[in-house]
């Protein structure tokens, strides 16, 4: 009976250790052939060429072709729900943006649940927007407009590049903040929304500092305030809106997730890697041309900067009573 009870606790030893030798084998062998890092917008935008830097850097660290997908549509969800499908093997990541925490409570029904289905890898950098107007409004600062936008409700035009983007709601949350009366101006693309600040058509706008400050540096357009907690190393002499309007912070965010139940040790292993990338001067300069900075997070961190990052811009939302096109 001895020898039969050793034995059965032998056999039942290996089989609770091995998955975990199973799983750390697969870590040491991963990736074993090509990753594919899914990205939910067309070829050449910020989200992309970012993406691409990435990839190249990874493909170069871990040996495998890390091959960048373009599959827009639904405001990223198309992208999304392909990756969140996927066999959790690490070899299918999405590159996630705000507009993932946004469209958990944009869109009435989702096929998925992003906090739920997705397991967060590694964020890669944190871009900032800025308050741009046309040179020819009667204010000059944060306070200036607020104070004209009080005085005078329902006067003020604010653009909105498109419907349910991170810099639309930046406007949505600097509105209710502020308890000012701006009027929305929706457009299908940031082009056409810049054709009309120009003229004057609409007064100012939130856009991503890295579209913007050509326009600033040349006098087409003011910056009023950048969107972030901290002022800009491209803009030093811009303050924050947070500096008028305590609380006030908003931003974009760039970063890999995996389908759920991705084994941990290939989320740390890319973490590892995305986190050396981030610290690299080459990399860090590229970033910083793009608009952005480095976020070197844990993955753990990540998950709480989307929970938070999705409670906030739900609040918004629905305060708003903001809906997609």
């Amino acid at each position: 009976m001895k020898l039969v009870r050793r034995a059965f606790l032998r056999l039942t030893a290996g089989a609770a250790i091995a998955p975990h030798v199973l799983r750390g084998a697969a870590a040491q062998t991963y990736p074993s052939r090509p990753v594919h890092i899914i990205v939910g917008f067309p070829p050449g935008g910020a989200a992309d060429i970012v993406a691409r830097v990435i990839a190249q850097w990874m493909s170069e660290r871990l040996g495998q072709p890390f091959v960048i997908e373009n599959r827009p549509g639904a405001g990223t969800n198309v992208a999304t729900e392909t990756v969140l499908k996927a066999t959790p093997d690490g070899h299918t990541l999405l590159f996630a943006t705000v507009s993932n925490a946004i469209n958990t409570s944009l869109y009435d029904k989702l096929n998925f649940d992003f906090v739920r289905d997705s397991a967060p890898v590694a964020t890669v950098d944190r871009l900032t927007y800025v308050l741009v107007a046309n040179p020819s409004v009667p204010f000059k600062t944060i306070p200036g407009l607020i104070a004209y936008a009080k005085a005078n409700p329902g006067k003020l035009n604010i653009a909105a590049a498109a419907i349910g983007s991170g810099t639309h709601l930046s406007g949505e949350l600097f509105k209710a903040m502020a308890g000012v009366d701006l009027v929305n101006v929706p457009y299908t693309g940031s082009s056409l929304a810049f054709a009309d600040l120009f003229s004057g058509q609409v007064q100012i706008m939130f856009d991503a500092l890295t579209s913007s400050v050509e326009h600033i540096a040349t006098g087409k357009l003011l910056a009023l305030g950048v969107t972030t907690s901290k002022r800009s190393e491209r803009l030093p002499d811009v303050p924050t809106i947070g500096e008028t309007i305590p609380g006030y912070e908003a931003s974009g965010w760039l970063g890999i997730v995996a389908p759920r139940n991705t084994p941990i040790e290939i989320i740390d292993k890319l973490n590892k890697e995305i986190n050396v990338a981030l610290a690299d001067p080459k990399i860090k300069t590229r970033l910083f041309e793009l608009g952005g900075e480095p976020l070197e997070l844990s993955a753990a961190d990540f998950g709480r900067l989307i929970t938070a990052e999705t409670d906030k811009w739900s609040k918004v939302i629905r305060g708003a009573n903001i809906k997609p096109n």
